[in-house]
């Protein structure tokens, strides 16, 4: 027992998924702008400092024992 789809069905579906996606457009603009807003109020923080690099010995830094 098969159903048709009927043409009412698809003008339907066709609205619906147009306001669907309309929905989720807008929403996600206004939780992106509420992110930046609360981004903003935070203030700025002064930036951190560079990471500094491990040291690694050279040449220079070891010493060869000397025997006598």
């Amino acid at each position: 027992m098969g159903t048709t789809l009927t043409p009412e069905f698809w003008e339907r579906f066709a609205v619906l998924l147009v306001a669907a996606m309309a929905v989720t457009f807008v929403l996600t603009a206004l939780f992106d702008m509420l992110v930046v807003r609360l981004t903003n109020r935070r203030g700025h923080r002064p930036p951190m400092p560079p990471a500094r690099a491990p040291h690694r010995p050279t040449a220079a830094d070891h010493r060869t024992p000397v025997r006598s």
